[in-house]
């Protein structure tokens, strides 16, 4: 019988693209072993792009809700599924509780939040043996003194032929034959971590002139910055944020030539596209979560204020991300497709 591992994913965009990592790894030392992830409704768009994923579960709880009753029933709905092991990604003591309702014999996880009683194969987390969450994600896949690979395995999403054609036909007139520039210029964790709308327009507008296209890509919350943009380029571009759903905004992003983007959730969902990228930072540091990609552009200032992890800036001026000008952007530009 093949091993049945049981994932207790994480809840973010980004943290879920990183998992893959994990994934692909455990596939690489045992090609039959069956991975289920258990993880919020809204990352299955994620996951299906995974062929490392063997079925994707609900976890209908939203992230820090306790609801002990919720847990059991998912726990005892999972018992006659007989794994193996779980691996639960995230640190807190909630999200450990169900492989252990659930009778899952071998439990792995970080130590954090009192989780002794919960799992049973305890992991000490060395920060400077594991500095990247993908590090530390893919350790739990690992027997405690074994390296982590040279070459980790990184994220890569398959399309479908057939959702991007669908995804186009839903959104006409979105193509027109030219070269597609994605711009996602929001990020939820606040205004210390996005470059300015006018760069982005400034961007966009030599794009355009240059004969592309542009698409402006995020979820609802992102629709102020999205429309600001749209006023300084003249509505000439594509406004798509808070209409493709994550799984259309997937596939759309299958489709262009290039993205620009603030550290989010589509960043790491660009990168695991394999599009040629460049990620901006400000407030936040690629040392921990960079995208991962050989096609990404890493830009980042080295201020003596940086990063300060903020969501708003300290001191007011939020020079990380306007000192980053536009030109270094459309300089970076010059070696895609070289």
């Amino acid at each position: 019988m093949p091993q049945k591992i049981l994932i207790i994913g994480p809840a973010w965009v980004g943290d879920m693209v990183m998992a893959q990592c994990l994934f692909k790894l455990l596939k690489q030392r045992d090609a039959h072993v069956i991975i289920d992830v258990l993880a919020p409704a809204w990352t299955f768009s994620l996951l299906q792009r995974m062929p490392e994923v063997s079925q994707a579960i609900e976890m209908p709880l939203t992230h820090g809700e306790l609801n002990l009753k919720c847990r059991r029933q998912i726990a005892k709905s999972l018992r006659s599924r007989a794994y193996d092991q779980a691996i639960v990604l995230p640190n807190s003591f909630k999200s450990a509780l169900v492989p252990w309702l659930a009778r899952i014999p071998k439990r792995t996880g970080w130590r954090g939040e009192c989780r002794y009683v919960v799992l049973n194969d305890i992991r000490h987390l060395e920060k400077k043996r594991y500095p990247l969450m993908i590090d530390q994600f893919m350790a739990l896949g690992l027997p405690p003194a074994e390296p982590l690979p040279e070459q980790p395995p990184y994220p890569e999403f398959e399309v479908l032929p057939a959702s991007q054609a669908s995804v186009l036909e839903k959104h006409k007139p979105l193509w027109r034959g030219r070269p597609v520039l994605a711009l996602c210029a929001g990020a939820e964790y606040g205004p210390s971590k996005r470059w300015p709308e006018e760069y982005y327009a400034q961007v966009a507008n030599q794009k355009m002139a240059e004969g592309w296209d542009v698409w402006l890509l995020g979820s609802q919350k992102d629709r102020p910055v999205t429309e600001k943009i749209m006023q300084l380029t003249g509505n000439r571009c594509d406004n798509l944020a808070g209409r493709p759903d994550l799984a259309e905004t997937i596939d759309l992003l299958s489709l262009v030539s290039g993205v620009v983007t603030n550290d989010s959730g589509l960043m790491h969902v660009a990168a695991a596209l394999k599009k040629p990228l460049i990620a901006l930072y400000g407030s936040t540091s690629p040392a921990f979560t960079p995208p991962l990609s050989r096609d990404a552009t890493i830009l980042q200032l080295k201020l003596d204020c940086q990063p300060c992890f903020e969501r708003i800036c300290p001191l007011d001026h939020y020079r990380c991300m306007r000192d980053l000008t536009p030109d270094r952007v459309l300089q970076a530009m010059t070696t895609w497709g070289g």
